[in-house]
């Protein structure tokens, strides 16, 4: 096919030339509004040795901040231009494994009287337990304000004090004063807590809770430590001075089944000590329920196993403007039940499992949506999942520098646990932005996408809309559609309009499913391999179609191998003259009888095969084989046991190069398959044939009443 009809024609995208791009709606901005502006490590100044970039799984420049990093030894320093006014300092840094010290800290050219404390302590997380997972999140985050503000163009460094140190990346805030203590508020303190946190401040946030039913409940500035969680919160507010000045310190801060709900927790820090992951235990800031009409704002949540990990009656909660580091599982996962729950603008680093979650076990999430959030350096899994649901909406997200297991969004039916409710109605997918995301999963040995649609249990069947999606530097594909379980399920459905894709490793479209998705104003620059691989597995599953919206440019290329994964960077292969070029390519047929589907006559057992419906002739079976190729032989099989008897099937081949205009390549014959002789036939094609639709119409068979087939094989050579 020469051109594209008009926006809105049904036609196979991978078929031929893509048109040029149709204009694209303008969007909100991705990410969350930070009251911070990182520096990366690797754009300072410095006197140690940058590392990478590098994507391979267990190194540390992969689980960096644009997988680059610095790395300091004893006196050596990074030296940073400060982007901002300023009067704190945040940094992402690792120490080798069983190693701590310090850093000392300058500004411009003066060393403060405060060093930084580093730590591994929370780092080096195994989990076993977990396929495909190897010693991970190795970065940690430590925070210091530095007693004077700074303005941009100063500098501020780092310097080791003798222990390595691999510094990734600084963050730089002006903190505002300390809030005062709202009028007819319950101080912790007034009920005996201890803001030096020497003493067991448990009792005392009990009391200061159970007096304030209806009010709030006052944490001034202090370290303040809990030996114990909280239950039966409901119908108060905790509030804090300010995240920098309040800090609790507890490995488990609320755990409770149910609430009756109006909770409000704002503007104070939970930080725990968890430095291993342990699912069955509730290490979280909340585990359970904080009941309706709740909210979860302005905290700094860090060093724990999750951070909200929430199940129960949570309806229409908002958890918004906090930010979590460094938790060994997931930032937040609503746990099944959620309604109505809105998580929005929030900053999350430095996870390991999926950033944010939602997983439809016991009950359905409905209308709930994440928003406007900046993710970074999840380590072992997504930046964003939604594992079932219905209704629900992603939407102006900025994901980046996803690790081992993990896509920047994924969209799934993975449902671990039943009972589980599949994705249902409408999920919105729109306006995200995703930064070298994806990764390679070690239990398949190929890659995820930076978006990934996965039909894992079974099949999609909800109204997928993925809109303004930008992909940038993603170290494999941008869009993959998967069965990641390996049943073949389909996913359907799907929509994807208004996206740019620039500098993707391999391909734009990683089509490994059966089903379809519509494509429209979808965009692609710099791409590494080619613009589709279309090769469902398992191979006889059936096709996945991509149907041309118009708009599109720039991905009009097929990878042409489906026995190899095309690696970043590499050219489309010179087809080997040998290969068969209809293995494990998609197949479709016009009929099939009972589990005898048209993949089985490609994917290379010959005692595997197709049969068309049954006393139905002409029955057809079609093969794209990707690009269009000068096939000059094809091999016919039938399965060579000798219970299949002698037969003649008499069948005409066309050829097509775009899948809608077919020619006839060679007419109607009768072809003779003998058990005797192998039960195969060859088939030799014009010296002028070019084609990439392989189309075989059988109109009769004298052994059975039905078109049959169990390898249908296409060669370059006579």
């Amino acid at each position: 096919m020469t051109a594209l009809m008009s926006a809105g024609a049904a036609v196979a995208l991978a078929a031929g030339t893509l048109v040029a791009l149709g204009s694209v709606p303008a969007q909100a901005a991705a990410g969350a509004t930070l009251p911070f502006t990182s520096v990366e490590a690797e754009s300072a100044t410095t006197t140690g040795t940058r590392i990478g970039p590098d994507h391979t799984q267990g190194s540390l420049a992969s689980e960096a901040s644009g997988r680059q990093a610095v790395r300091i030894t004893a006196g050596q320093r990074v030296e940073f231009t400060v982007p901002r006014t300023a009067n704190a300092l945040n940094l992402a840094y690792s120490v080798p494994d069983g190693q701590s010290g310090t850093l000392n800290v300058y500004v411009n050219g003066t060393r403060l009287s405060r060093t930084l404390a580093v730590t591994s302590k929370y780092s080096y997380v195994d989990t076993g337990w977990i396929a495909g997972s190897r010693t991970h999140h190795f970065y940690d985050n430590a925070r210091l304000l530095l007693g004077q503000t700074v303005q941009p163009g100063d500098k501020v460094a780092v310097e080791s004090t003798g222990t390595q140190v691999t510094v990734d990346v600084a963050d730089f805030e002006q903190v505002a004063a300390a809030a005062g203590q709202p009028a007819g508020s319950v101080s912790v303190t007034s009920r005996g807590a201890d803001p030096s946190g020497q003493g067991d401040s448990t009792q005392a946030f009990r009391d200061a809770i159970a007096a304030a039913q209806g009010g709030t409940v006052w944490i001034p500035p202090g370290d303040y430590r809990i030996t114990s969680s909280l239950s039966g919160v409901q119908n108060v507010t905790l509030q804090g001075a300010g995240s920098w000045y309040s800090v609790v310190h507890t490995s488990r801060f609320i755990d409770q089944s149910s609430s009756a709900g109006n909770v409000r927790i704002r503007d104070f820090a939970v930080i725990g000590e968890v430095t291993e992951r342990v699912d069955s235990n509730p290490d979280n800031f909340v585990n359970g329920s904080l009941g309706p009409g709740s909210s979860v704002s302005g905290m700094w949540i860090q060093h724990l196993k999750v951070g909200l990990w929430l199940t129960g009656n949570n309806d229409n909660l908002v958890v918004e403007n906090n930010r979590i580091l460094d938790t060994t599982a997931d930032g937040l996962n609503l746990n099944g039940n959620a309604r109505g729950v809105r998580v929005r603008n929030n900053f999350l680093r430095n996870q390991g499992d999926d950033a944010l979650a939602m997983w439809s076990l016991y009950a359905p999430d409905t209308n709930s949506s994440f928003d406007n959030n900046t993710i970074t350096q999840p380590n072992l899994a997504n930046g964003i999942a939604v594992y079932g649901g219905t209704d629900i909406a992603v939407r102006n997200n900025l994901v980046s520098d996803t690790n081992a297991l993990g896509s920047g969004i994924a969209i799934s039916n993975q449902k671990f646990l039943d009972p589980f409710s599949p994705l249902a109605g409408t999920i919105t997918v729109d306006g995200n932005t995703l930064v070298r995301t994806g990764a390679i999963n070690p239990n398949w040995n190929h890659p995820m996408g930076a978006l990934r649609v996965d039909s894992y249990d079974s099949a999609i069947n909800a109204t997928v809309n993925i809109t303004n999606t930008t992909v940038t530097d993603s170290p494999y594909s941008a869009f993959e559609f998967v069965s990641g379980g390996g049943q073949g399920y389909p996913v359907r459905g799907v929509t994807v309009s208004g996206a740019t894709v620039r500098n993707t490793g391999t391909v734009v479209v990683q089509a490994e499913a059966q089903g379809a998705a519509t494509f429209r104003d979808v965009t692609a620059t710099q791409v590494g391999a080619a613009g589709v691989y279309n090769c469902p597995y398992p191979a006889n599953s059936g096709a996945f179609t991509l149907t041309d919206g118009g708009g599109n440019s720039g991905w009009s290329s097929t990878w042409s191998d489906c026995s190899t994964w095309p690696q970043p960077g590499q050219s489309n292969p010179q087809p080997d003259p040998n290969r068969n070029l209809a293995k494990g390519r998609p197949a479709t047929a016009t009929g099939s009888q009972d589990v005898y589907t048209p993949g089985k006559a490609v994917d290379g057992d010959a005692n595997s095969y197709w049969e068309s419906a049954n006393n139905a002739f002409p029955q057809s079976l079609t093969v794209d084989l990707g690009s269009t190729y000068a096939v000059r032989r094809l091999v016919l099989k039938l399965p060579p046991s000798s219970a299949w008897g002698a037969r003649t099937e008499t069948v005409t081949v066309l050829g097509s190069t775009d899948g809608s205009s077919f020619s006839t390549v060679v007419g109607a014959q009768g072809y003779r398959f003998d058990p005797a002789t192998g039960n195969t036939a060859t088939v030799t094609l014009p010296a002028s044939t070019n084609l990439r639709h392989l189309r075989l119409t059988v109109t009769g068979n004298t052994g059975w009443p039905a078109g049959q087939f169990s390898e249908v094989e296409a060669y370059l050579t006579s």
